[in-house]
């Protein structure tokens, strides 16, 4: 039986175990693959977003990241950035309330409980002193972190409320961004690091949808950037972390979540993807529409569609038809801007040349001189485009159709939610438009819609479509071959 006095050191030294485990927060880090490939793209990308699904770490990834720079100890599995000098670093969210509550929380520990102080990402023994900031009870403005150098670093706490002149002025090493900034003050901080060749993360999910700053990552991600996409697939129990624990979120735990949220937020917090909330036009899943390519067989009927451009791009998508599943299917889309109609015919003509072209009435449009409109431009280049300009399908008893925009998203949002409708997961430009098409004020935004009329036009032309086993036209169908088959 072990006596009393070494039941008491048994317990002292848990106790000192305990201790240190919460004032070394960082050294019980353990983390999910998502994780370590983002701290990765910090070795060769300046400007960075984790954009991920709520409930999943991105806030603590955020505030480990911060505690290797500003303290300079890296773990052995480090592959990002490395700082052997102390930095000057910033970190902000969206208020001073929110900035202290998350941001300061977790690097710092809890602001409500003095005796936490130290208990977040960075270290007590590291945290040199602090500053508070004047008339937001509990709330830090600067931290002065100890180096392993020997020097110190600084940590300065923000809040976009402040206003972008508060984010002005000197020059810092590193910008960590917990929740969406606007564009201006993103590029304000983008400043900031300029001169020191350092970087600005952000971690967050993109709750506001769509944004200025959401698409430049996720549409025209330049170089020295960086997107990582996480969701809760990337915490669940089928993943392991980095020591080989499984992940937190259980489908229980994913299936009591879910059901807080309203519809048209689910795929924001499950996937870290942008929604446009209730004015999304076709609030469905991407992953219900989306598909690997598959053979087109040669006897599905197929259209294509056109939607004329200069400044905005002029669009084509090309669709196939299965008659039996009852399934339509676009598996090749072309988008360009401030190109003649030859280089667009150019492309048109390297796909099949029976495909039948679906295009708008103001192709048939002469110019103020006379000159033949676009659809006749684009036959004379060798293109297949319909006798008659795009209409919806007749209403029974009417003997021709209208062209509302309304009549032709419903039918697809309709055919979309009946899961008979298929886009190749290879058309990202297709996607990119699909993200972002909404309405504003109960009217469709006509902007970076290009792909999707011509989609409409594909989509309500189906009558039109023929297959490439009998390149011909039924008598039913009014055309005119133009010797291209």
């Amino acid at each position: 039986m072990p006596n009393s006095s070494s039941t008491e050191r048994s317990v002292e030294i848990l106790r000192e175990l305990r201790r240190r485990e919460r004032f070394n927060k960082i050294d019980l880090y353990d983390p999910y693959p998502y994780q370590v490939k983002f701290h990765k793209t910090g070795g060769d990308s300046n400007q960075r977003l984790l954009m991920a699904a709520n409930r999943i770490g991105k806030s603590f990834c955020g505030a480990a990241e911060m505690s290797y720079h500003l303290t300079g100890i890296y773990p052995d599995w480090w592959e990002g950035r490395v700082y052997t000098q102390p930095i000057t670093a910033w970190a902000g969210g969206v208020s001073n309330e929110t900035t202290r509550d998350i941001v300061q929380a977790e690097l710092l520990g809890s602001p409500d409980d003095p005796e936490a102080f130290g208990s977040g990402a960075i270290p007590k023994q590291y945290i040199i002193k602090t500053e508070r900031k004047p008339g937001v009870p509990n709330a830090k403005s600067v931290a002065l972190i100890r180096h392993i150098s020997g020097a110190n670093s600084s940590l300065h706490f923000k809040a976009y409320e402040m206003g972008v002149e508060k984010w002005q002025g000197r020059s810092v090493d590193v910008v960590w961004l917990d929740e969406e900034p606007s564009r201006e003050l993103y590029s304000q901080a983008v400043t900031r690091t300029l001169d020191r060749r350092g970087m600005v993360y952000m971690t967050f999910t993109p709750e506001a949808g769509m944004t200025e700053t959401v698409a430049a990552f996720i549409n025209r991600l330049q170089k020295g950037q960086s997107l990582t996409n996480a969701t809760w697939d990337d915490a669940s129990e089928k993943i392991q972390s980095m020591k080989g624990e499984s992940g937190h979120l259980s489908e229980a735990v994913m299936s009591q979540i879910l059901s807080a949220y309203s519809p048209h937020e689910r795929e924001m917090r499950r996937y870290g993807r942008p929604s446009i909330g209730s004015g999304l036009i076709f609030p469905v899943s991407e992953e219900d529409i989306m598909i690997d390519p598959i053979p087109i067989a040669p006897h599905w009927p197929r259209i294509a569609a056109i939607d004329f451009g200069w400044d905005h791009p002029t669009a084509v998508v090309w669709c196939a038809i299965d008659l039996e599943a009852e399934m339509f299917y676009i598996y090749d889309c072309h988008r360009a801007s401030k190109a003649s109609p030859s280089v667009h015919a150019q492309a048109i003509r390297t796909r099949s040349h029976f495909i039948p072209i679906a295009y708008p009435h103001d192709g048939n449009r002469r110019d103020s001189m006379g000159n033949p409109g676009l659809a006749d431009q684009y036959r004379s280049l060798g293109c297949n485009f319909l006798l008659e300009h795009f209409t919806n399908p007749a209403a029974l008893g009417e003997k021709k159709g209208s062209n509302s925009i309304e009549e032709g998203i419903m039918s697809m949002l309709q055919k979309m939610e009946k899961n008979e409708f298929k886009v190749f997961n290879t058309l990202n430009d297709w996607f990119e438009e699909f993200r972002m098409y909404h309405r504003k004020g109960g009217k469709v935004v006509p902007i970076r819609d290009d792909l999707m009329s011509a989609t409409r036009y594909a989509f309500q032309s189906q009558r039109f479509a023929i297959s490439g086993e009998d390149p011909t036209w039924t008598n039913e169908v009014e055309y005119r071959n133009y010797g291209i088959v």
